[in-house]
């Protein structure tokens, strides 16, 4: 079949494909190594050669002179009698000797290191000639290095004539690899802005770049690892920046914005400026962040399309020539972004990087670099919001302008920020993680297709590890599952799901989102995750996975069958037996995976359960209030819930005791109901709900002239009725305000319980959050024996 590759070629690519490009790599390296060291071979011996023929020459030469009369002064002399008669040279030579020097240079040929001697150096043609040799065998270590670099640029000579169209794709998608000199003073630029000035110069007849230039060595002092950058020098190239736009003076604020974000990384390179106080670090950092951009702008304008593409002029010299000043100060500002810690200059440093990363996209090994960095601030715990939201707006611009390679490593490198963020979850971090995931969620939007490789990718991944833990049960294989990187991940992608697969979303050409197929998957391993250990220590991690499976189902109109798992809590010993008295504060089921040992079986627990287990239970059936056929939908549920509330409100006692302590223990035994009135009544108010809601949709559906086959006309039943209409629905919403209110009185207590703290001092909320932290650990302790013990029990349920 064509195009239909073979079983033994598939193979041979997946195990060694990659090995055997490196081998000719690597092969075809020393290869050129060899050709470097025959070629630098051949010339040295034609170069002896001819030096040899030239020494020849030149005896025949004095040979014949003396027959004639015509005898070199040098030739019998000894060296001390040479230095002792000075270094003048007789009137009748000095002319014919520098003509017989610039004869044997250009003989020889020699390359571009070659300096030519003058003839008032005082030295004869075998004295030259034999510099000449001394100054190739100096040379020789540090040219194999050029010699290397000399092939690499012909080799690429050849290919833009060879292949233009592929020289020219190379030059706009990776422009890293024409770059061949990473030019650490960058004299490029140099030569670039001396070419305007010179311009300038023969139009205005001035002299201000030599004023410029003399001024600022005058106003550089000198230090140990360079020039120093004063207050002053920082002004003036700030004026020539602003004013004149000058290339030159942009170059010199680059090399000091270099030493200034290097000055703490102890690498031992010198650097041309130093920076000699924090006043002037603080200067250099606000011209360099605030003003390279602008003099970039004016040199090479962006243009935006209106698609949000950037056109810039990668193909023009002076692109080609500010190419290492754009990477120099890329690598500089990244450097400074890994060691500030500083919100303000952090945010600042972010914010000058986003209208700067058009001008890099040729540099996709600085890209990714400067990704991880500004991902790695993203998902810091201790940045503050509006460096996180800057640092987004950075990822998401990248995002946009970039190509699929990029797009692709910004997606990637975001998830991997959302898992690495989320390790630790607790009251103070559980904002941030939110805004993380709320925010990638969108750059899964703007490329749907990589979004869909990237997302079958990872939720294939946590399909693997939920696999895992349960065909090859191990002492703690549930802890890569019970875990918050797990269930934040789950909760993440059912965000994007809900989001990008939204009938409010999709448009007209495109009815169905390309990520809709992955919506199927991540509902089977949220249900398998949710049922694991099926214990109720671990109630609170089914309440935030069922909370992710309803947001889905709510916001793509997909039924998801929560009822069983949600009414197997009800029928759970924690709420159908009476609990124990306790003094323990309430848990907080936002914060908490797992319940501690201490708290089972106690009275506050199962309030919170009853609390939890209401909402959940309407807002599940709240997302089908308006559905057609919700009386069908609720007879189970309504039957289940009916019997455990006469179950859990009635007790039952033996009618025929044979003794009073007899009577009195099986009494005890007999006894039923959970005897809490406050869940009772949440559960009875929830069942009322439901039967009133299942009769006013029995009364609409009366009416309809459809049959169940007619799906069009079943899906639009009650469209254009808001769900705050139905009798479920307005419960639901009132359930929601309440539980905002109570949430906005616990965050103010939150806050007020911090500034009194904060008031007592720094040293004893340090020994405070210590003394919280053990105690932590002890319950984290007691909950993993526990756990340890009821795993084999919760499996085989």
């Amino acid at each position: 079949m064509a195009g239909h590759s073979k079983k033994s070629t598939k193979k041979f690519e997946k195990n060694h494909l990659k090995d055997t490009i490196d081998k000719r790599k690597e092969f075809a390296k020393i290869k050129q190594r060899q050709q470097t060291k025959a070629k630098k071979r051949a010339r040295n011996a034609s170069d002896n050669a001819r030096v040899s023929d030239e020494d020849g020459k030149s005896a025949i030469s004095d040979s014949k002179r003396e027959g004639t009369g015509q005898v070199d002064p040098f030739n019998k002399m000894s060296v001390d009698e040479f230095f002792q008669g000075g270094f003048e040279l007789p009137e009748k030579k000095k002319e014919k000797l520098a003509s017989n020097k610039k004869g044997i240079v250009q003989k020889l040929g020699k390359r571009k290191r070659y300096t030519v001697q003058t003839a008032e150096e005082g030295q004869s043609d075998s004295n030259s000639a034999v510099e000449e040799r001394s100054v190739s065998s100096d040379e020789e270590p540090n040219s194999a290095g050029d010699m290397e670099l000399d092939i690499h640029k012909g080799d690429l000579n050849a290919l833009a004539e060879k292949d233009p169209e592929f020289y020219k794709y190379l030059k706009e998608n990776d422009a890293e690899l024409l770059g061949f000199e990473e030019d650490p003073d960058l004299a490029e630029v140099d030569e670039l802005s001396e070419a305007e000035e010179n311009l300038k110069k023969r139009r205005k007849k001035d002299k201000k770049s030599q004023k410029f230039e003399e001024e600022e060595e005058a106003e550089a002092g000198s230090g140990e690892g360079g020039s120093e950058v004063t207050i002053a020098l920082v002004r003036k190239w700030k004026t020539a920046m602003s004013e004149q736009h000058s290339l030159r003076a942009m170059r010199q604020v680059v090399l000091a914005f270099r030493a200034a974000a290097y000055i703490n990384s102890g690498d031992g390179k010198e650097h041309k400026y130093s920076i000699p106080s924090p006043e002037v670090y603080h200067e250099l950092l606000l011209l360099a962040l605030g003003h390279v951009l602008n003099v970039l702008a004016h040199h090479l304008p962006a243009k935006e399309s209106i698609t949000g593409r950037v056109r810039i002029a990668t193909d023009s010299k002076k692109y080609r020539t500010l190419a290492p000043l754009l990477k120099s100060h890329a690598s500089s500002a990244q450097c400074l972004l890994e060691n500030l810690s500083d919100a303000p200059t952090i945010k600042l440093t972010l914010s000058s990087l986003v209208p700067l990363l058009p001008y890099l996209l040729s540099f996709k090994k600085v890209l990714r670099s400067l990704i991880k960095t500004t991902v790695n601030i993203w998902s810091d715990p201790s940045s503050t919001e509006t460096v996180r939201i800057t640092a987004f707006l950075l990822i998401r611009r990248l995002a946009v302008i970039s190509d699929a390679s990029l797009r692709e490593a910004v997606l990637k490198t975001a998830y991997q920020g959302i898992v690495k963020g989320s390790r630790n979850t607790n009251t103070h971090t559980l904002a941030g993680i939110n805004l993380m995931k709320n925010s990638a969620t969108e750059l899964w939007g703007l490329d749907s297709d990589i979004g869909y490789t990237t997302g079958f990718t990872y939720i294939r991944q946590l399909a693997v590890h939920l696999r895992t833990s349960i065909t090859q049960p191990t002492k703690d294989s549930y802890k890569a599952i019970y875990n918050w990187q797990y269930t934040h991940s789950l909760d993440f992608w059912s965000r994007v799901l809900s989001t990008h697969c939204s009938p409010a979303t999709t448009t007209k050409p495109q009815p169905s989102s390309p990520l809709q197929p992955l919506i199927y998957p991540l509902v089977q391993i949220t249900l398998g995750a949710l049922r694991l250990i099926p214990t109720p220590m671990y109630f609170p991690l089914r309440f935030h996975l069922t909370r992710s499976l309803l947001r889905l189902s709510r916001a793509t109109n997909t039924y998801i069958p929560l009822g069983p798992s949600l009414l197997e809590v009800l029928t759970s010993p924690e709420l159908s037996k009476p609990p124990k008295a306790s003094t323990l504060k309430p848990l907080d089921f936002a914060t908490a995976l797992r319940a501690p040992k201490s708290y089972l079986r106690t009275r506050i627990y199962q309030d919170g359960l009853g609390a939890q287990l209401a909402e959940l239970l309407a807002e599940f059936f709240g997302c089908w209030a308006k559905h057609i056929a919700f009386p069908e939908l609720v007879i189970p549920p309504t039957v289940l819930l009916k019997r455990w509330l006469k179950a859990a409100s009635t007790a039952s006692h033996s009618s025929r005791p044979s003794s009073a302590s007899a009577s009195s223990n099986k009494a005890k035994k007999q006894q039923g109901g959970n005897r809490n009135a406050k869940v009772n009544a949440s559960i009875a108010l929830l069942l009322q709900k439901l039967d009133l809601n299942a009769r006013w949709i029995e009364a609409r559906r009366r009416t309809v002239t459809f049959g169940p086959g007619n799906r069009a006309a079943v899906e639009t039943f009650l469209n254009e009725v808001p769900v705050a209409d139905t009798p479920l629905g307005a419960f639901v919403v009132g359930m929601r305000k309440q539980q905002e209110e109570r949430e906005r009185v616990l965050k103010e207590g939150r806050r007020t319980d911090e500034q009194s703290r904060g008031e007592r001092g720094r040293g004893e909320r340090k020994g405070s959050v210590i003394d919280g932290d053990g105690e932590d650990e002890e319950v984290d302790e007691e909950g993993d024996e526990e756990v340890d013990d009821e795993n084999e029990g919760g499996r085989s349920e």
